[in-house]
């Protein structure tokens, strides 16, 4: 089992980092969070942390794919494993859903918020009340691990992107349109105080 990946990272496509191992590549799946914190490391040595997935439906006459999941931190991982744990999840849900820092999220099932959980891509209320129920009572201990590996006064600073990636959503662009048109407004580097001024250099840059 490859339990973690250090190398060159080559490429990233929309739900995908490709990892340069000669004489191979590697292929490993993360979520839209880690994606858009690798979008400046291109050419950089890179450390993920990974677990397997096989990926397919045998029982509907499918075929098993073995796919790496990888996250910057152990302790995205973690959260990650339980989320997968919640009936009606799993690991390709899980991954979907994961548009916002881990942090973020726990701090929506902690405080049993069914309407923010249920924002969500591939999360609808029943799926967040499941969540909920399952996972509450661990979140005060995850949120602590998260404030000290990833450093302090992360959880509370907000994820702009984030929000505006689920608010593009509720627009009417599907995922990979709204993470192309985020790509494209934070291209330059610039940062954004909110949402409302990354939300108008989306629609300013498309109209170019």
């Amino acid at each position: 089992m490859i339990d973690q990946i250090t190398a060159r990272l080559a490429a990233l496509g929309e739900t995908d980092a490709y990892f340069d191992v000669p004489p191979f590549t590697y292929e490993v799946q993360v979520p839209d969070f880690a994606r858009r914190q690798l979008q400046g490391r291109i050419g950089e040595t890179v450390r993920l942390f990974t677990i397997h997935h096989l990926d397919g439906n045998p029982a509907q006459g499918g075929r098993l794919t073995p796919r790496l999941i990888g996250f910057l931190h152990v302790v995205e991982r973690e959260f990650f494993e339980l989320f997968c744990s919640v009936d009606g999840v799993g690991a390709k849900k899980a991954l979907r859903a994961m548009v916002r820092p881990v942090q973020d999220i726990a701090r929506l099932i902690e405080n049993e918020d069914v309407k923010g959980l249920g924002t969500l891509p591939g999360i609808g209320p029943a799926t967040a009340d499941r969540v909920i129920a399952k996972l509450r009572r661990k979140m005060p201990k995850f949120a602590l691990l998260v404030q000290k590996e990833l450093g302090e006064g992360v959880a509370e600073s907000p994820d702009v992107v984030a929000e505006t990636f689920a608010l593009l959503l509720t627009l009417g662009h599907g995922e990979s349109d709204a993470r192309r048109l985020l790509d494209a407004a934070t291209a330059s580097g610039k940062k954004f105080k909110d949402v409302e001024s990354l939300v108008h250099a989306v629609y300013q840059q498309r109209h170019l």
